[in-house]
């Protein structure tokens, strides 16, 4: 008999997913196969046999862009391509591309690409050989038998680099950028005229870099942390620093002293401090390190010299020179006695330049008490013994100024009268030099008035000079203007009159040659010869050969004609004898 026991949705696959059923049943054989797996690749759809079952659900094509990579693991031994695979063997597929991993695979992570700029890098460890190497400044996969390393540091370093401290003050200002992540490159910015120490545990060698720069530890260094004194006054381990700053600084601390009386005394003394080292020497630059809490240790050293020489010292010789008893106590003296300005410290270095007494305070209440009386009772004494030289001296100033009063007085007299004689000798002075002045003035001023006049006519003269002179070179000109206007109007009529006159003479040619053209040659020659002709026949008519006509009142010259005519007639003759 049958029964329902349950229904069973279809399942359905897409291009970019696939399934993968366990336990699946053989289509042919219809037993199920235990232990095994089949993989499905859409599309498909199809209904779970009983006993199978999916092993993640239906999954998506992973999709991997140029950046991305899957690492694989072999569940089994199975021929990838023409690549034999060993149960356990370990690989990489690349992106772009889609993939689908076979039933013998399993992707134990999908890995990105990591970009790192030249400051930054990542903690990479081989799984083979157990190497720890640091990568940088590049964009880095890690392979198949690579993974990330966690760096570990002290709790003391992580806060320090979560937090920025001042050596001076201790004051720690929180950070924002969060828990640091183990498998990034430490970095550390070491702060300007500073140092730090990194040590390399597998080397076992040690390096100082001072600052400004940038620190990159290695997979095998750490930093190296300094434990120093702090508050005033000094306790140890207060502060923890990783840069180690040169200075120049200054530190304060509180000193007590006794003297030989038994006063016992609080100095608060203020060293300012520098460490004189040559960047460029690593021994020299090892030895700022070689004194864990030089605060402490140079704080204790000062106040060691300071308590053995105030130790000998009375309180009162000390209260009056403790400036120069501390500096020399401190920095000690030359062959010459002059107290020396500086302090060096061979250990590491360090220079103490100067010593600063801000305050000294007595331990006990009764000398606190005494030394406050005393203090007010030399007050009291400087204070009446001012006031008494005050007085004396305003007394003394009093008789002065009368004396210098009545001084002043007998000189004011003198000098009145002094001025009074000089004001008649000057009174005198001026009526004569008044009853000359105004003689002298009455001349001065004819003779000027009269100099006035003179220049004044010769200015005229010289301007009417000038005047007539212009007028005469304007008139010349005016007048070469008109010539040459005149000579350049009568060449241009002259040169019209001639164009004129032959023009005229062309049209008399021409007029005479059509007269004579029209008359004809021969008609004129009848003509020329007409009256001579007439005039020949007219005189044979009368029987004269020749005559001449005369109005009476010009004599005529015969002798020049009866000469020419004599002259004519023999060289006729001569003529006709030759």
């Amino acid at each position: 008999y049958e029964s329902v026991v349950g229904e069973v949705s279809i399942t359905t696959l897409n291009s970019r997913q696939y399934a993968v059923v366990l336990d699946p049943v053989d289509t042919k054989t219809k037993k199920q196969q235990l232990g095994t797996r089949l993989l499905i690749k859409g599309p498909h759809s199809f209904f779970l046999q009983p006993g199978e079952r999916l092993e993640a659900g239906i999954q998506d094509v992973h999709v991997l862009d140029s950046e991305e990579a899957l690492l694989l693991r072999a569940r089994e031994g199975f021929k990838d391509g023409n690549t034999e695979r060993a149960p356990g063997d370990r690989w990489m597929i690349y992106g772009p591309g889609d993939y689908v991993p076979p039933v013998e695979v399993e992707i134990i992570e999908k890995r990105r690409a990591i970009p790192l700029d030249e400051n930054e890098g990542i903690y990479v460890r081989d799984m083979k050989t157990g190497r720890v190497r640091a990568v940088t400044g590049s964009v880095y996969m890690l392979t198949s038998y690579e993974e990330l390393w966690d760096k570990e540091l002290p709790p003391v370093v992580e806060d320090l680099l979560q937090t920025d401290a001042d050596q001076s003050s201790g004051i720690k200002h929180s950070s924002t950028s969060g828990p640091r992540v183990k498998s990034r490159l430490v970095t550390y910015r070491i702060p300007h005229n500073s140092a730090v120490q990194i040590y390399d545990y597998k080397a076992k060698k040690a390096r100082v870099t001072f600052g400004p720069d940038l620190i990159m530890l290695g997979p095998d260094e750490q930093f190296t942390v300094l434990n120093l004194s702090g508050n005033t006054p000094k306790t140890p381990k207060i502060l923890n620093v990783l840069a180690l700053l040169l200075g120049p600084r200054f530190s304060t601390d509180v000193v007590i002293v006794e003297t030989s009386d038994h006063a016992r005394l609080s100095l608060k003394l203020s060293y300012n401090w520098f460490f004189e080292i040559d960047k460029k020497n690593q021994d020299q630059a090892a030895l700022l390190f070689s004194v864990p809490d030089f605060i402490g240790d140079f704080c204790k050293a000062i106040a060691s010299r300071v308590r053995g020489s105030v130790a000998s010292q009375s309180f009162d010789h000390f209260h009056k020179y403790s400036a120069d008893l501390i500096r020399k106590a401190v920095f000690g003296a030359d062959e010459a006695g002059n107290i020396r300005n500086r302090f060096h410290f061979k250990s590491n270095n360090l220079i103490i330049t100067n010593i600063d007494i801000q305050s000294v305070e007595p331990v006990d209440q009764r000398t606190r008490d005494a030394l406050q009386k005393s203090v007010q009772l030399a007050i009291e004494i400087t204070t009446k013994s001012q006031e008494a030289t005050a007085r004396h001296e305003a007394e003394r100033r009093e008789q002065e100024a009368k004396g210098r009063l009545e001084r002043q007085k007998i000189d004011d007299e003198a000098e009145a009268e002094k001025a009074r004689k000089n004001l008649l000798s000057l009174q005198a002075a001026s009526a004569a030099v008044e009853s000359t002045g105004t003689a002298s003035a009455e001349a001065k001023a004819r003779a000027e008035a009269a100099k006035i006049e003179g220049e004044s006519n010769v200015t005229n003269a010289k301007l009417k000079a000038e005047a007539q002179s212009t007028k005469a070179s304007v008139q010349l000109k005016i007048l070469q203007n008109e010539q040459e206007t005149e000579i350049s109007h009568k060449k241009a009529w002259n040169v019209l009159e001639v164009k004129k006159a032959d023009e005229l003479a062309g049209i008399e040619a021409s007029k005479f040659k059509s007269i004579v053209d029209a008359i004809g040659a021969d008609t004129l020659k009848k003509i020329s010869q007409a009256g001579p002709e007439m005039q020949a026949k007219l005189l044979s008519g009368l029987g004269l050969k020749s005559f001449m006509i005369t109005d009476g009142n010009h004599p005529i010259n015969l002798f020049n004609t009866a000469a020419g005519l004599i002259g004519n007639n023999m060289s006729g003759k001569g003529n006709n004898e030759w």
